[in-house]
């Protein structure tokens, strides 16, 4: 999956002389390049400040902000926005022009969509073990169990357990946690 499939295409923006207050915008000239980045954090530390002064977007702005191109993999701008503790960022093009924007609130969305966790379903929370063929036989039971598998999330802490986020249409989970269990697998937890 890459950016371009989840930013939010044709963000509205802001010259770099304006000084109305607006969230997460990315600053341009008048080629539409990306100048800078404004924030509703700079912008709220900025309010009184320009209201006595006359500071622009320009003067409060973060000059050089971190950017994403189109076409990068979703799982670097996840990992960019979590590493520097930031709330977007902008999307340029090859001629910095700002095509887009991506926030925490899309990659949230995507996590959503990509887990299917709003719709309607089960899911098994299970200790998969440390065998080498521990989830294709856990995939298996639930397979043969008529689970029908919609994602799998995989915890990346390391523990003793290696526990394995099944979601599944919705089924009844219990014949399935029995399965499991008289095969030696730990269901942690069930829901739905």
């Amino acid at each position: 999956m890459i950016v371009q499939s989840l930013m939010i295409k044709d963000p509205f923006t802001i010259s770099d002389r304006q000084d109305k207050s607006i969230r997460h915008l990315p600053v341009v000239d008048k080629s539409h390049r990306l100048v800078g980045w404004a924030t509703l954090s700079d912008m709220k530390q900025g309010l009184l400040p320009a209201m006595v002064t006359g500071l622009s977007v320009a003067d409060i702005m973060v000059k050089n902000p971190i950017t994403l191109h189109p076409d990068d993999d979703v799982e670097v701008a996840a990992r960019v926005i979590y590493e520097k503790k930031i709330g977007g960022m902008p999307v340029v093009d090859d001629d910095k022009k700002v095509v887009g924007v991506m926030t925490v609130t899309d990659l949230l969305n995507a996590f959503i969509k990509i887990m299917g966790m709003l719709t309607n379903g089960t899911r098994l929370d299970v200790n998969v073990g440390k065998e080498a063929q521990g989830f294709e036989k856990v995939s298996g039971i639930i397979r043969d169990q008529g689970g029908e598998i919609v994602s799998v999330g995989i915890a990346s802490d390391v523990t003793d357990k290696r526990i394995h986020y099944f979601r599944l249409k919705k089924c009844l989970a219990e014949p399935i946690i029995k399965a499991l269990d008289k095969e030696g697998y730990e269901v942690v937890s069930s829901s739905g």
